[in-house]
């Protein structure tokens, strides 16, 4: 396995670290050598390289013709790529999910393939599991009942059966021959599992008086990533860290009972079989329209007028184009109701449970899908869905499952949306490994949440400032980039989504500035969607559009576990003028802003350059005036988390 040092976690640090605070991360962690701390009094701690500074070059993954040095996908960049046509049923009475799929599995590598690896992740469930045995599954979600998980009734290549192993929720097929580079392989799988009434998250089912909503993800067996960087992702799934897959083409046959409702991953094929006249049009009409239109009402559920005459159950047809994997929704109890934003297709399952705030759930689906159209890169898929069900929030393309408890809260539910749809861009179109990386989805997502959340609620059209997160910098040896299955749900909401998505919104606002990172992000999305892109692609593409060395940000950031904490030391006046001591007492440094009051009551204010901090964690500046300085507070906007903003001010009468 080829890994980088930053690919792995970081040894905790040890100036912080008490014995016994991580039990679990302790006995996962992979060593490494964390990077010195600038000053002598740091460089004299064990296990510090005295080498290395804050402003050192980044140790990436040499460039290759795979992965440029821009950060760009190379010249001979490839990715696998596999199809699936699935035919499932869903059985209510018995909580049985049953299915065939067909792969098509194109092997675009330079290598030959003897095996493939499919994931099964429904057995995470079974109580011999990894997850359930670490205690995984309860990071990200409350308690669960154990399963058989998934049971295999095929595994076959053109009707002959193939040798396969499992280990855990992971499944190794042997080949019958050797897979070339730029061959296809076919293969069929057969299966089933049993829904627990108590799922720990993800999909389930929820009790409404108008009948059970069903959420079906992480439903089938799946063909595991083989990339350029790790080869398979053998990775167990655990329940915290959550997907890498492949892209491929989806077609997915639903059968279910007549009364049911159902959306799902793609454009539904059938619609004429499953929906009545009167839903068809009414659904022609929200394709035209940009205010919500009702397909199925409160007052049709439960009627059979509602659902086409006949016996027996139905089967709804979807397909679903260059998808990362499909998710589903089914239940007798949905109301439906519709609007389009361009060419999308933006819907909404709910039931009477959920109202009277999910009504406004499509009008806050098209708004986000609207603001990161335009921020970002267009919604690229032609439907979109959420889904009011057990899940309290789950993104998979085109559907998002967010939580159907939620009737009254129109800030929770506005939040909860706009974050799963916006996952649509982060990961579902710029396809990062969420398994190690889970702030490259979770934190950009995050930090985008930020500005889509100020558009809908106007009247607080800015984001939160930095300073108000400084206490989630107290995250004592553990950076960002820990992989997501070696934290617990504290430390993972913090680091991968907080402090990410509060680093993305300082290097836009207060670092590069909103034009020259809006560029550079945007070349990013733009460079990698629909592929795969590592921490160093996203590192260089960053410093590349935006024309700035950005490794001092990168290493205190995300790379390790560093402090911001500057303080204003003292002011001399002189012939030259007044001069101004800042000290940085920690790792991390930032553009140094201050603001200077002076005794006439006139202001100013200065920005120095973060390379101001090359020589020393001590800066002296002299400003060439005559007035008295009654005052002088460094980031007087609140830009950043300052770990003690006690020491961030000096006043001539202190």
């Amino acid at each position: 396995m080829n890994q980088h040092p930053y690919d792995t976690m970081l040894v905790p640090h040890p100036r912080r670290v008490a014995s016994g605070a991580f039990p679990l991360l302790a006995l996962l962690v992979v060593a490494a050598v964390l990077p010195a701390q600038r000053g002598n009094e740091f460089a004299r701690k064990p296990g510090i390289r005295r080498d290395v500074t804050i402003f050192s070059p980044l140790d990436l993954p040499a460039p290759n013709r795979m992965r440029s040095a821009s950060g760009a996908p190379g010249p001979d960049y490839w990715q696998q790529r596999v199809d699936y046509r699935i035919d499932t049923t869903l059985t209510p009475a018995k909580r049985l999910v049953s299915g065939k799929e067909h792969i098509t599995y194109y092997n675009r590598s330079p290598d030959t393939l003897d095996y493939i690896w499919v994931h099964l992740e429904q057995n995470v469930l079974r109580s011999d599991s990894i997850g359930a045995l670490t205690d995984g599954t309860s990071a990200v979600g409350g308690p669960t009942d154990a399963s058989e998980g998934v049971v295999l009734a095929e595994v076959s290549s053109n009707g002959k059966p193939l040798e396969y192993h499992v280990y855990d929720t992971l499944m190794r097929v042997h080949l019958p021959a050797p897979l070339s580079p730029q061959a296809t392989f076919e293969c069929d799988i057969a299966w089933s599992f049993t829904v627990p009434e108590r799922v720990f998250r993800r999909y389930g089912t929820m009790k409404t008086k108008q009948g059970v909503i069903w959420e079906l993800a992480q439903w089938f067996p799946a063909v595991a990533v083989y990339d350029d960087v790790h080869g398979w992702n053998t990775l167990p799934y655990m329940g915290t860290g959550e997907f890498y897959t492949n892209y491929g083409d989806y077609e997915l046959n639903i059968t279910v009972p007549r009364d049911h409702l159902v959306v799902a991953s793609g454009v539904l094929q059938n619609p004429e079989e499953v929906y009545t006249q009167a839903q068809r049009e009414r659904l022609a009409t929200a394709r035209k329209s940009a205010e919500t239109v009702v397909i199925r009402g409160r007052d049709e559920v439960g009627d059979p007028a509602s659902r086409p005459a006949g016996e027996g159950p139905l089967t709804w047809r979807f397909k679903a184009e260059n998808v990362r994997t499909v998710a589903w929704a089914s239940s007798a109890a949905f109301i439906l109701d519709a609007a389009s934003v361009g060419d999308t297709l933006v819907q909404s399952a709910y039931s009477e449970a959920s109202l009277p705030v999910w009504e406004k759930s499509t009008a806050m689906l098209c708004a986000a899908i609207k603001g990161y159209s335009e921020r970002l890169y267009p919604y690229p898929y032609p439907v979109a869905t959420n889904v009011a069900g057990i899940e309290g929030g789950m993104e998979y393309p085109m559907i998002i499952f967010c939580s159907g408890r939620n009737k009254r809260n129109e800030r929770g539910l506005y939040d909860v949306t706009t974050h799963e749809i916006g996952h649509n861009w982060f990961p579902m179109m710029v396809n990062t490994d969420e398994r190690r990386y889970a702030w490259m989805d979770e934190g950009f997502n995050t930090f985008i949440n930020k500005y889509s959340t100020a558009d809908w609620f106007t009247k607080n059209n800015r984001p939160a400032k930095p300073s108000t997160f400084a206490g989630m910098m107290r995250m004592p040896g553990v950076p960002v980039v820990t992989q997501a299955d070696r934290l617990n749900g504290m430390q993972l909401g913090i680091l991968e989504y907080m402090k990410t998505g509060v680093g993305m919104q300082i290097l836009r606002e207060y670092v590069l500035g909103p034009e020259r990172f809006d560029f550079a992000f945007r070349t990013y999305v733009r460079r990698w969607r629909f592929k795969s892109p590592q921490p160093s692609d996203f590192f260089r593409t960053m410093e590349d559009a935006a024309g700035m060395d950005l490794a001092w940000f990168w290493r205190g950031w995300f790379l390790e576990d560093a402090l911001y904490d500057v303080s204003v030391e003292g002011v001399r006046s002189g012939r030259r003028g007044v001069t101004i001591t800042f000290q940085n007492h920690e790792r991390m440094v930032m553009p140094l802003e201050f603001e200077v009051e002076f005794a006439d009551g006139s202001k100013l204010e200065r920005r120095l350059p973060v390379e101001a901090w090359f020589r020393s964690d001590r800066i002296t500046h002299t400003l060439q005036t005559d007035k008295e300085v009654v005052s002088v507070r460094v980031d007087p906007h609140g830009m950043l988390p300052d770990v003690d903003r006690g020491n961030n001010r000096w006043r001539a009468d202190e």
